[in-house]
C-alpha cells in the first residue's frame, strides 16, 4: 500500500489538502484542543465556533485584501450550484426593490397599485441578467437562470462554442459580446471552466465598473464563480459584487460555500408581498430566495443563520492561515507564483510533444488549474484532432504505477486532466512533467 508522499493527486475535486493541514484537522476531529470532545460535536454557537469563523474571515480578508468596511465574507452551503440559484434570486430581487423604492419616491406613499403598476412595466420592458457562457459550468449557471426568471430575462452575451465549432475552448473577442447596454441586474461569468480548461486571463475589461458603488442603475454588478480558480491569483475584490466558491477545491472540503459580497447589495431586500404581486409577470421564485439562500439573512447573521458545519469551516481556516504564514506579505500572488510555475512545467511537456498530445483549449484561455489534453497518434493532415483510446488508456494505467492519481477528464469530455490545485505539489507537477516526456518517447 503507496504512503501519502508517494501519491500525486490531480483530481477535479474534492481536490488533495496540505498533509499539515489534514493532520491538524484529524487531531481536532477527534479531540479539539484537549477539551475532550470532536470540533464536530461542539456548537455552532459557542465561543469555540465563532473564534474559528473569526479566524476565517480574517485570513482570508488579509489574502485577498477584501476592504471589510465595503464587504462582508459568508459562508453558506449547497456548493457553486447553491449560488447558481442564489445569486439570481438575491440580486434579481434587489434589481426590484431599488426600482420599487425609487417608484414610491416620486408616486408618493399609499400609492401601492401605480407603485405595482410601474415595477412590472419596468421588470418586463428592462429586467435583464447577462451570462458569459464559456464552459460547462456557465452553461448550468444559465440554464438555472431561466429555469427561476424565464428565458426571456436571460441574455446570453456569450456563447464560446459559437466560435469554436460548437464546443467549448475559446473565449470570443470582447467585441463580439453582446452585453445588456445598462441597467441588467448582474453579469455572471465562470472564472475558471473545470469540465473544459478554460480560464479567463484576467478580469473583463468590458466589465469594468464606471459608477463603482452598486448603487447607480446602470452599476454593472458583476457576479464571478471562483470555485476551482479561487485564491491561486491577485484580483480586485473591488471589481466584483458578489465572489462564490465552493471549498473543496482550492480551500478545504465539501459542505462549505465562500461568498464575497458588496455590503450596498445587501441593504435592499423586497417585501414578499410585493413579489407575490409581481407574478405571473415574473415568477416569484425568481426573485425570492429560501431563507438559507438569502445573502441579507445570512449576513445579519453572521452565517449562523442555521447549523454551519463548523469541522468543515475549520479545514479551510487552517488552510487560510498556512496560506497567511507561508506567503506572508506576498499574500495570494505568492501562490500565484506556485500556480503559474506548476502549469508551465506541465504545459511545457505537453508543447514539446505536439505529435502525442493535444492541448484541448486555445493557446490564450489555457486554465492553470486545469490541464485538459488529449492523446493523439501524430498530427493529421487535415488538422482535425483524432484521440487515441488505446493509447490514453495505456497513459493512465502507467501513471497510476508511478503514484498520479486523477488524470481522467471528465466524463462528459473524455480525454485526461490535471487538475493543478493549490496543495498540489511542485514536486508533484514535475513528476507528471516527467512522466509525459517519458511516455511520449516511449
Amino acid at each position: 500500500m503507496p504512503s501519502r508522499s508517494e501519491i500525486a493527486y490531480f483530481g477535479a475535486g474534492p481536490a488533495p489538502l496540505p498533509t499539515a493541514a489534514i493532520e491538524q484537522s484529524a487531531q481536532a476531529f477527534v479531540n479539539f484542543q484537549d477539551t475532550g470532545l470532536s470540533l464536530a460535536e461542539i456548537s455552532h454557537r459557542s465561543p469555540t465556533a465563532n473564534k474559528i469563523l473569526s479566524d476565517a474571515k480574517d485570513a482570508l480578508a488579509t489574502l485577498y485584501d477584501i476592504p471589510t468596511d465595503e464587504y462582508d465574507v459568508l459562508f453558506m452551503q449547497a456548493g457553486g450550484t447553491g449560488e447558481f440559484s442564489a445569486t439570481v434570486q438575491n440580486l434579481v430581487g434587489y434589481w426590484i426593490e431599488k426600482r420599487r423604492r425609487k417608484a414610491i419616491a416620486e408616486l408618493g406613499e399609499g400609492k401601492d397599485a401605480e407603485v405595482l403598476d410601474r415595477v412590472k412595466r419596468e421588470v418586463e420592458a428592462e429586467l435583464k441578467v447577462d451570462y458569459l457562457v464559456t464552459g460547462s459550468w456557465s452553461l448550468k449557471a444559465s440554464q438555472e437562470a431561466s429555469r427561476l426568471l424565464g428565458a426571456k430575462y436571460v441574455n446570453v452575451a456569450v456563447d464560446a462554442r459559437k466560435s469554436n465549432n460548437g464546443k467549448f475552448g475559446k473565449i470570443p473577442d470582447e467585441k463580439e459580446w453582446k452585453l445588456t447596454p445598462k441597467g441588467s441586474a448582474f453579469t455572471y461569468y465562470c472564472d475558471n471552466e473545470t469540465v473544459d480548461g478554460v480560464e479567463f486571463p484576467g478580469f473583463p475589461k468590458s466589465l469594468e465598473s464606471t459608477t463603482g458603488a452598486g448603487e447607480d442603475d446602470d452599476e454593472r454588478i458583476v457576479v464571478a464563480d471562483m470555485s476551482s480558480n479561487f485564491l491561486s491569483r491577485k484580483i480586485d475584490v473591488r471589481k466584483f459584487g458578489v465572489i462564490f466558491g465552493g471549498a473543496q477545491k482550492n480551500l478545504g472540503i465539501t459542505g462549505i460555500t465562500v461568498v464575497i459580497i458588496r455590503k450596498s447589495l445587501l441593504s435592499l431586500v423586497p417585501p414578499p408581498t410585493f413579489l407575490h404581486a409581481l407574478s405571473p409577470v415574473l415568477p416569484t421564485s425568481g426573485a425570492l430566495p429560501p431563507i438559507i439562500f438569502s445573502f441579507s439573512t445570512i449576513a445579519s447573521n453572521n452565517s449562523l443563520y442555521n447549523t454551519l458545519p463548523i469541522f468543515n469551516l475549520y479545514v479551510a481556516t487552517v488552510v487560510l492561515q498556512m496560506l497567511v504564514s507561508t506567503f506572508g506579505q506576498k499574500k495570494v500572488s505568492g501562490q500565484e507564483e506556485v500556480a503559474d510555475r506548476k502549469a508551465a512545467l506541465i504545459y511545457g511537456a505537453l508543447d514539446a510533444h505536439p505529435d502525442t498530445y493535444h492541448v484541448v483549449p486555445d493557446k490564450s484561455v489555457r486554465s492553470r488549474m486545469n490541464i485538459c489534453f488529449r492523446i493523439i497518434s501524430g498530427t493529421p493532415s487535415d488538422g482535425q484532432v483524432v484521440a487515441d483510446e488505446a493509447k490514453e488508456k495505456a497513459f493512465l494505467a502507467g501513471a497510476e504505477k508511478r503514484g498520479l492519481l486523477g488524470l481522467k477528464g471528465h466524463r462528459s469530455v473524455g480525454g485526461m486532466r490535471a487538475s493543478n490545485y493549490n496543495a498540489v505539489l511542485l514536486e508533484s507537477a514535475q513528476k507528471l512533467a516527467d512522466y509525459l516526456v517519458e511516455f511520449a518517447k516511449s
